[in-house]
């Protein structure tokens, strides 16, 4: 019997009333479709690395918030949701980031076995099979936000290492703000964003992430659509190895992200 592959993102509905704010949560997932598992290297997909652990967790109170999340089932290895679908480059200062099918890891450490690499066809194939339907059901929910608030906020979840030697030399900060150099959304909410997280944490802004494709390719204020994409170090919510959830470090982080979703949603219904 042919094996049928589920639908590319999974969807957390909010409970109760419904707010002008979703979450996208594009690298937390880690499944392979059964179609193109066996071309990988049976090691790494065991470690499904450069994936944005437990994001799923730490946002766990947002539907009680009457938020809508909507999260990546397929690992980023398969096609990656946040980077351009005609492989642009997110940046042109010399950094190495993996690309839309990227055949490394972070380190780069091949993921596939030899001769098994994406070819165009297939990246084709991807792209309209799991990464536009992805960016459907995020535009389906954002229509639906405006007709009801006028005005809705994208928040972009992501994590990173602390340290990522072939992208940055030295350590990240505790979270990065993006928004396409303040371009993505509102000023208003920007500052509200940002005040709220760094009653917490060291925020960057802009610095070294802007946001990625989801944040640039949907955020648009004039037409009532603001994108934030927040990067934080895995060390955070996670242990000291970033390998295991820490229930006290991620507790922490969600009294402040709860204090700046809370923030965000009064801030765009004030606009």
């Amino acid at each position: 019997m042919e094996k049928i592959n589920p639908a590319p993102f999974i969807i957390r509905e909010a409970i109760g009333s419904t707010v002008p704010l979703i979450i996208s949560i594009p690298h937390s997932g880690t499944a392979f479709p059964s179609e193109i598992i066996d071309d990988y290297i049976p090691e790494q997909v065991k470690a499904v690395d450069d994936t944005d652990w437990f994001l799923q967790d730490l946002y766990d109170f947002a539907p009680a918030m009457g938020i809508t999340i909507v999260q990546a089932h397929y690992s980023r290895w398969v096609i990656d949701l946040n980077r351009d679908p005609e492989s642009a480059p997110l940046y042109n200062d010399g950094r190495i980031i993996t690309g839309l099918t990227s055949t490394t890891d972070f380190l780069g450490n091949p993921i596939y076995k030899e001769g098994k690499e994406p070819d165009q066809t297939e990246i084709d194939r991807r792209l309209a099979t799991y990464y536009w339907p992805y960016y459907q059901q995020v535009t389906n929910l954002l229509k639906e936000r405006i007709a009801e608030f006028g005005n809705v906020v994208l928040w972009d979840a992501h994590s990173i290492r602390e340290s990522v030697p072939t992208i940055r030399s030295e350590k990240f900060p505790e979270m990065i703000l993006g928004n396409a150099d303040e371009t993505s959304a509102h000023a208003n909410l920007i500052k509200a964003a940002l005040t709220e997280l760094r009653k917490g944490y060291q925020v960057n802004h802009n610095d070294p992430f802007k946001g990625g494709h989801i944040t640039r390719y949907f955020g648009n204020p004039d037409k009532n659509i603001h994108a934030l994409q927040l990067e934080r170090n895995k060390n955070m919510y996670m242990d000291n190895n970033e390998r295991n959830f820490d229930e006290a470090r991620a507790e922490k982080m969600r009294v402040i992200l709860k204090a700046t979703l809370s923030q965000l949603i009064y801030s765009v219904n004030s606009l």
